[in-house]
């Protein structure tokens, strides 16, 4: 019998964990565990999530919470070491690129674990990004690469990285998309009427990036670029209680056109993102997500580690320029009925199928023989 630990700590890994977790379960000779580093810890960030995607209660919640990025990413480290030392995974999977993702990789090398990191090799080329920096470390000290994308393949190749190590499996959040569309549907005409929405006739806003909320500068002109859009199409803003705290900090009320939402369950958020005309955002997960249900997107950053999505997607780089940002949105709005259709076109991505879970399952699977011969 062989013990796989997942590691989760923030919206975004519950999102990639869920798929995997129910994959491996179904494979006899592997028990799973699932860790709570609590690096999201309120109930509408955390709570929520796990009991929409049906994951069970984690066997383990390390608490962490909210702190500094050392502070955060040191507890995790002496907590997941007490943890792994007594419970001895042969195998931890990290996801994506927050905190949690580095603490859980790095406390399970030290102590001789394997390690198998899911959504390896996307790059921003950005290292004033917290993510990109989790990223690189994850990668390096990896034993098995699980990549979304051709791109991710290339940057790994360019790092030095063994190719025997590296799988391209496609992108983990399509699988529980494709999961959920039948109870997205179900929900679709009550979260729109309790938003006061029509189908295609609102746009979608979602940030909570460092770099977009935590210089006052930066987040006033985001706020403008979203009030001069609003003018043209009603404007939702689930905001994300970091991002609320620094806007009532600004003293900033929302203006005509603008409504803030309290963040949304996983459910409510892709009825909203599915219905919805278009998306401004900074998040990579939404660039993927939009690219897949073929909403345009407009990613409010000077850089993307999802180059696919710019490539073969809906998205669009736009940085913080408003004429380009207008001109955009003009051309969105203008193309196809007003009315409450709008034909999308999901984008087809080799491996963006919906069976990326099953992929990793059985290649943990077969690693984990080999580890034991």
């Amino acid at each position: 019998m062989f013990k796989v630990s997942l590691v989760v700590g923030a919206r975004p890994n519950f999102v990639k964990a869920a798929p995997l977790f129910y994959a491996l379960k179904k494979i006899p000779s592997i028990e799973v565990e699932l860790v709570h580093t609590g690096q999201h810890y309120d109930v509408n960030m955390s709570d929520v999530f796990f009991s929409q995607l049906e994951l069970p209660i984690p066997d383990v919640n390390l608490e962490v919470g909210s702190k500094s990025h050392g502070k955060q990413t040191g507890e995790m480290l002496i907590k997941l070491e007490e943890h792994y030392t007594s419970s001895k995974p042969d195998l931890v999977v990290v996801f994506g690129d927050t905190n949690s993702t580095l603490a859980g990789a790095l406390s399970a090398v030290k102590l001789g674990i394997k390690v198998a990191h899911v959504e390896a090799g996307v790059r921003s080329f950005d290292m004033t990004m917290p993510e990109e920096v989790n990223r690189i470390l994850v990668d390096r000290i990896s034993d098995l690469l699980f990549i979304p994308d051709k791109y991710a393949n290339s940057n790994l190749k360019k790092e030095g990285i063994p190719q025997h190590k590296i799988f391209l499996v496609g992108n983990i959040v399509i699988d529980t998309l494709v999961k959920y569309q039948g109870k997205v549907e179900s929900i679709e005409k009550d979260v729109l009427n309790k938003a006061n929405l029509k189908p295609f006739q609102y746009a979608v806003a979602t940030i909570h990036r460092a770099g977009n909320v935590d210089e006052e500068k930066r987040l006033k002109e985001i706020m403008n670029i979203l009030e001069r859009l609003a003018q043209k199409i009603p404007i939702v803003f689930p905001v994300h209680p970091r991002t609320r705290k620094k806007i009532e900090e600004m003293g900033y009320k929302p203006e005509k056109g603008l409504k803030f939402l309290e963040p949304l369950g996983y459910l409510e958020f892709i009825a909203l993102l599915k219905n919805s005309r278009i998306v401004l955002t900074d998040s990579g997960g939404v660039q993927t997500e939009s690219t897949y249900l073929g909403v345009p997107c407009l990613t409010l950053r000077e850089n993307t580690e999802w180059i696919i999505t710019l490539r073969k997607g809906t998205n669009h780089l736009v940085g913080y320029d408003i004429d380009l940002i207008e001109r955009i949105v003009d051309k969105i709005l203008s193309d196809g009925p007003k009315g409450e259709k709008v034909a999308r076109k999901p984008s087809k991505i080799e491996y963006w199928d919906g069976k990326t879970s099953e992929r990793i399952s059985e290649i943990i699977s077969n690693f984990l023989k080999e580890q034991s011969h």
